[in-house]
């Protein structure tokens, strides 16, 4: 990836051998809502470990390598002990090495996919992972989508069996930007900014579509990202956001989060439609940054979940055969199950179903 001038940017789309060219976009944390400070009050197996079957899993996600591009990690926390955590910093603050999380976003999804127990508490999916990359894309002022590009190809390049990605275009910050920083007058900056939505939607999918067909020669990388947290169907059945970039993007799988009732698994009220998997979302424990657990709710949470998932999927495939992105890629979507679900939730919500881990 090359940045480019406005001149650059037009003669560069008119090359054959370019795939894509779209403006630096920013790019925002799909935020957490609900989130609490409480450790739970009994040990034992996370809610969300348990719906997707990860505890009646023979796999564990060993020998696979799965990578985290979100707001850092602390590499120092119980749950992380005895993985190698390769770790690169793409924000623009602080130093290559720097994957500090201050936020703690980044620690509660990696601890989702590869936590170990904390104080009895089973809270992640592949628990034996060895190896995970660990990509600081966001800072306290967000990211933008050429730092995102660049930390998957850095992950494809690092050997990642999985990616995953709890962050979202910031388009409403991005028309501002042209506003207050350019001048442009609102209904110019609205249809550059629309553009420029466009153009960073093509452009994740010619990037997925890369990684898919690297992934027919040599090892398999599945993007796997969260679908966003706009909708408020709490406030209005009517009030639903779809998919957001860059899950929205063809060739990543996008996640939807679900919550428990008193009739099986429901759609988050937040959760955005048009999802490709569902998974466990709502009042999700995990990892804490500077020690011990925490409660969050978001889609944000239920990409991890697949994330770990598709880690498991991808140690019971590879010992079985050679596996492609494709193979990957189906299998995950294929364990999507309607069991569990509340009566009447809709495939526009929950997409193939609540993901499971294999069982044999």
């Amino acid at each position: 990836m090359e940045m480019l001038n406005a001149a650059g940017a037009a003669a560069a789309a008119r090359h054959r051998d370019i795939a894509a060219v779209a403006p630096v976009m920013p790019v925002k944390l799909v935020e957490p809502l609900d989130a609490g400070l409480s450790a739970p009050a009994s040990a034992g197996p996370g809610w969300g470990v348990s719906a997707i079957g990860a505890l009646a899993s023979p796999f564990t996600g060993d020998g696979i390598t799965v990578a985290v591009l979100d707001t850092g990690i602390d590499a120092a926390h119980p749950a992380f002990r005895g993985v190698l955590l390769v770790r690169k910093n793409f924000t623009a603050t602080g130093g290559a090495g720097d994957v500090s999380d201050s936020h703690g976003h980044g620690t509660h999804c990696a601890g989702t996919i590869f936590g170990r127990d904390v104080n009895g508490v089973r809270i992640g999916v592949a628990r034996a992972v060895r190896r995970a990359l660990i990509g600081k894309v966001l800072g306290p002022g967000g990211g933008e989508s050429g730092s995102i590009v660049r930390a998957i190809q850095w992950a494809v390049n690092e050997g990642a069996h999985v990616v995953s990605l709890s962050l979202g275009m910031d388009f409403p910050g991005y028309r501002r930007q042209l506003v207050e920083q350019a001048g442009l007058p609102d209904e110019a900056a609205t249809s550059l900014a629309l553009e420029g939505y466009r153009l960073n939607v093509l452009l994740f999918e010619r990037l997925a579509r890369l990684v898919l067909s690297l992934g027919d020669f040599a090892q398999p990388t599945l993007l796997v990202a969260a679908a966003g947290n706009e909708s408020r169907a709490n406030e209005n059945p009517g009030f639903t956001i779809a998919v957001a970039p860059p899950a929205v993007s063809e060739g990543i799988v996008s996640v939807a989060a679900l919550g428990r009732s008193g009739n099986g698994f429901t759609p988050a009220y937040f959760s955005n439609t048009g999802a490709l998997l569902a998974a466990p979302g709502v009042a999700i424990t995990s990892a804490r940054a500077g020690g011990g657990l925490v409660s969050m709710s978001g889609t944000s949470m239920a990409a991890p979940h697949a994330a770990g998932a598709a880690a498991l999927w991808a140690q019971k495939l590879r010992a079985l055969g050679p596996v492609n992105t494709r193979i990957l890629s189906a299998r995950l979507l294929a364990s999507g199950t309607a069991t569990g679900l509340a009566p009447g939730s809709s495939p526009a919500d929950t997409g193939a179903g609540l993901v499971q881990a294999p069982q044999d």
